[in-house]
């Protein structure tokens, strides 16, 4: 590949393999993985044979082998460097022939597939998100997902990135007798700070333009997907109300009559917790004076809505990025003005 070239920089490297570039430098530091040449004695680069020496100390650390021991037997299975070419300080030379590895617990599945996470044909820096949540590496997450959001904007990275990684994770943890419940859990926390920093990121609200509602319907308590939605807003400086998870049917019901929203999103993960009598209700409920009255438009977020919408006038978004444009044309022409802002909801109370 052309982008061997050269090499490859440590801060490419970290997206790949799910590691932050402070890891890196401390492994080169402490252990001798890193670099085997460095571009005028200053700039880092990796080859593939550095990289693959990479890829075994992320298999090694995840299956719980201390890292000083990983260390040992990833460099073990390196190829000698280039003549002409130093080790790096404080390792010993790479043998001639392959030296016995030390005992180590049973390997897991390798790294290179992203932490033996089921991501199938997913990019580069999803596998390495999956990398980093196997390892439980909470820094390493943290720094990958602010990059991603800042590099590729929100919607690439929640719907390339973020989403198939939750979705990977959950699958594994369905299918290995509740092992990984802890990596589930550690990488949901990580997104949702990801998604609330975002949000709280945002611009100037519009004035005058009614919310947007963001609820889960009963019983359903998967609330990532509608806080990158609200995320996703925030971005576009328009006003939400995020209720969460397992909202009760009469709060739902006040919240519409209170603040007159310009759309109301129900998420539903599964059919079994879909409630087309609840999406009817809201779609229903109308507010302001006699003679004026208004309702809202209901969007059907999420798996468990698949089917017919359970009314005419509904609607289901196929994704984060239809559903941003839908809710930006909704509350573009729900947008009052300040002028008209008291002819609201409260009006009618």
């Amino acid at each position: 590949m052309t982008e061997y070239a050269h090499g490859i920089t440590s801060g490419a490297v970290a997206r790949r393999l799910g590691v932050a570039p402070t890891t890196l430098r401390s492994w080169d530091r402490r252990y001798g993985i890193g670099p085997a040449a460095r571009e005028d004695g200053r700039h880092r680069r990796w080859t593939p044979a550095d990289i693959a020496v990479l890829e075994e100390m992320c298999r090694l650390t995840a299956s719980g082998v201390p890292p000083a021991e990983a260390a040992r037997t990833a460099r073990a299975g390196a190829a000698p460097p280039p003549p002409g070419v130093r080790a790096p300080a404080g390792t010993a030379p790479a043998p001639s022939s392959p030296a016995p590895a030390p005992p180590s617990p049973a390997p897991a599945p390798r790294a290179g597939a992203g932490g033996g996470l089921p991501l199938g044909r997913a990019r580069q820096e999803c596998r390495g998100l999956g990398r980093a949540a196997v390892r439980l590496d909470a820094a390493a997450m943290d720094e990958m997902l602010g990059s991603l959001i800042e590099e590729y904007g929100l919607v690439t990275a929640w719907e390339e990135v973020m989403a198939p990684a939750l979705h990977a994770v959950g699958r594994k943890w369905e299918t290995s007798d509740d092992r990984y419940v802890e990596v589930e859990h550690l990488l949901s926390w990580h997104v949702s700070s990801a998604l609330r920093r975002v949000s709280t990121a945002r611009p100037a609200l519009r004035a005058g333009t009614p919310p947007v509602l963001l609820a889960c319907v009963p019983n359903e308590q998967h609330t990532l997907p509608l806080e990158a939605l609200a995320a996703g807003l925030a971005e576009l400086g328009l006003p939400t109300r995020m209720f969460g998870a397992a909202v009760p049917p009469e709060a739902l019901d006040q919240a519409v009559r209170r603040t007159g929203p310009a759309a109301v999103v129900l998420w539903a993960q599964a059919r079994s917790t879909a409630n087309p009598p609840l999406a009817r209700h809201v779609a229903d409920t109308s507010w302001g004076v006699k003679g004026a009255r208004t309702r809202t438009t209901v969007l059907l977020a999420g798996p468990g809505w698949a089917g017919p919408p359970p009314a005419p006038g509904m609607l289901r978004p196929g994704g984060l990025r239809e559903a941003l444009a839908l809710l930006r044309a909704l509350c573009d022409a729900a947008d009052t003005g300040p002028a008209a802002a008291g002819a609201g909801p409260a009006a009618a109370r």
